[in-house]
């Protein structure tokens, strides 16, 4: 007996990496594939070691076969760029943690390897971001120990979620939660760096304390961390508006020159503005003048490979156990895995769309996951995906996951030989490109927009918002919450339309779920039951698909009491599953017709026979 498989594959071809001759513009997309799940069950009971099992759990060999030399030229540009803009916020984001900026570069190599296999998305970059080094400093507390077993609980969680195919679950947490929590967390990380711009020392961390202390200790602020800290900025910004205001490509080859160049300069201009910030930094250390608050010593070479410690040792010398730091971790071992399954699958969706091509985002669970795993036993903290830099991967026209190896290898690269060069890294510097990394993730234009569209989803953001700058887990938590107790609000109070054609006639806007059986039943009571002359009722259920044992006896109930007034209570426009339960349940007097009309016609016709 012969077992035929079909997996249905999208293959989407653009023009771009078949001819390289230009420069940033619309890459091509890789292929992939989607898998349904009986598809799966299918694929595990003919075999779990076949070929097509296989590419559905390694993407890597759908696109690998077909690579083209032309694309070698790409990935090489794109995983060149990408790393030169990796390295100098993979050591800013660490200071965002609280970790020895090295630990910064032992989470931004793994991802580019594991994504490379297990990847669907050809312009993701896996690596440490703003938000999720906020949020790992919010658990641990800059304990690189904690950070590192915190990094493998959450791929843990992770690859669990993806082979349960849980992804459905972070369809919970709503757009205006998610923005509520981005617009807080880049106020919290931006202000964070005024004390590095200012130079100042000594200023918890803490957010409402933060602000205090900094304003506090402003007269304490070093002229050159001020005067070297603006100035990057103001680099900064330039060159980001510059690459903003480049035109189209279709000008005159001089001018596409000079284009390509504002935008290369531009692109890079995080490593551009670290380099010169060091020089500057070094010079002035050299002829004795200590002007700068620098880095410091940092760790020289790779990480060694090993298990991420699943104990740790107090200052005075007490062991906390496994299960007491789980403990403490507390909520924050929930938030922070779904925060990041919820950035990076949000990214590659983003990405995928304008590039068209498609997604498995159980699969990009599953590279999250393992590449979190992996990385705890590098020392690295929790990553996730990085808009800003899969950005840059895409404009400078990746054409396979393969560009992340290229960015790995720079980050490694980095590790080995140039520690010592980062001893002079100005931290006002870093601080300059944290704020502008995070300066547009603030999104003033989406509370207009909520204000306009629906006034109501402006409560989940605003509780997200304010939430989160006391505790940034504790803001998503709440703002779930409200969603949450807004959609079962909908769920229980579903809007009823009531119109009179001599016959009540009541149409269920929505579905028809046990919540709602109080309501329903509030309803028709006050409106046909219990007036001064009881009327029949027909009731339009074509928006009610499920129906359980709850409704069922409320159902139960009403057609008594309608018979004990001599009414009637007719069912119109039933779904035939809804009306297969019915029947089943045996109802005394129910009465259903196949439309309204023919409802209110039976209704007429009782009325002339009585």
């Amino acid at each position: 007996m012969h077992t035929f498989l079909y997996v249905k594959c999208n293959f989407f071809v653009h023009s771009h990496c078949a001819d390289s001759s230009d420069s940033p513009s619309p890459p091509l997309s890789f292929p992939t594939f989607t898998m349904d799940r009986p598809l799966l069950r299918q694929m595990s009971a003919s075999g779990c070691c076949s070929y097509s099992t296989l590419k559905a759990w390694l993407p890597i060999l759908s696109w690998l076969p077909r690579y083209k030399l032309k694309w070698l030229q790409m990935d090489l540009l794109a995983g060149i760029t990408v790393g030169l803009t990796t390295v100098p916020q993979a050591l800013a984001y660490a200071e965002v943690a609280g970790l020895p900026v090295q630990y910064g570069l032992y989470s931004a190599f793994m991802g580019g390897f594991i994504y490379t296999l297990l990847g669907t998305s050809k312009d993701v970059t896996l690596g440490p971001t703003a938000i999720m080094s906020l949020l790992c400093f919010s658990v641990v507390g800059g304990q690189p120990h904690r950070a590192v077993l915190l990094t493998l609980l959450c791929g843990l969680i992770q690859a669990v979620m993806a082979l349960l195919r849980l992804g459905f679950l972070l369809d919970f947490i709503s757009f205006p939660v998610i923005k509520g929590f981005t617009c807080a967390a880049a106020v919290t990380i931006g202000f964070g760096q005024v004390k590095n711009i200012l130079g100042l020392k000594d200023v918890p961390h803490q957010f409402f304390l933060e602000v205090y202390y900094t304003f506090y200790k402003i007269p304490e602020a070093r002229i050159g961390d001020v005067v070297l800290g603006l100035l990057c900025l103001a680099v900064l910004v330039m060159l980001m508006f510059m690459k903003m205001g480049l035109g189209s490509e279709d000008v005159p080859p001089c001018s596409r020159l000079a284009r390509k160049l504002v935008w290369a300069v531009a692109t890079m201009r995080n490593a551009l503005v670290v380099v010169a910030a060091s020089l500057v930094a070094f010079s002035w250390d050299a002829y004795g003048h200590h002007v700068f608050t620098i880095t410091g010593k940092t760790s020289q070479g790779l990480p060694p490979f090993r298990p991420p410690p699943t104990s740790d040792t107090m200052a005075n010398g007490t062991v906390v156990s496994f299960g007491e730091i789980v403990e403490d971790f507390g909520g924050g071992l929930a938030v922070i895995p779904i925060m990041g399954l919820l950035e990076s699958i949000a990214i590659a969706k983003a990405f995928a769309s304008q590039n068209d091509y498609r997604i498995d985002a159980n699969q990009e669970l599953l590279a999250i996951g393992v590449t979190n795993i992996m990385g705890s036993f590098v020392s690295a903290y929790p990553v996730t995906g990085s808009f800003g830099r899969t950005a840059v991967n895409s404009q400078t026209g990746v054409c396979s996951p393969a560009g992340g190896i290229v960015t790995s290898v720079i980050v490694l690269l980095s590790l080995e030989f140039l520690m010592p060069v980062f001893y002079y890294i100005p931290k006002a510097c870093l601080a300059a490109v944290i704020i502008c990394a995070v300066a547009p993730m603030v999104d003033y234009h989406v509370v207009a927009n909520m204000w306009r569209i629906r006034k109501l989803d402006l409560l989940p953001f605003v509780v997200t918002f304010l939430m989160s700058f006391w505790q940034v887990q504790y803001g998503i938590i709440a703002g779930v919450a409200v969603s949450g107790a807004m959609l079962l609000y909908n769920m229980a109070r579903p809007q009823i339309k009531v119109s009179d054609h001599g016959v009540l006639v009541m149409e269920l806007s929505s579905g028809l779920s046990f919540p709602a059986t109080e309501h329903l039943s509030h309803i028709i009571h006050t409106q046909a039951l219990q007036v001064s002359l009881p009327r029949s009722v027909v009731l339009d259920c074509h928006h009610v698909s499920v129906i359980d044992y709850t409704v069922i006896s409320e159902l139960r109930d009403l057609l008594r009491q309608f018979k004990l007034r001599d009414v009637q209570l007719v069912f119109s426009r039933l779904q035939p599953s809804v009306l297969e339960v019915l029947l089943a349940a045996d109802l005394q007097g129910l009465r259903h017709t196949d439309s309204v009309e023919a409802a209110l016609q039976m209704e007429s016709e009782n009325l002339l026979n009585d």
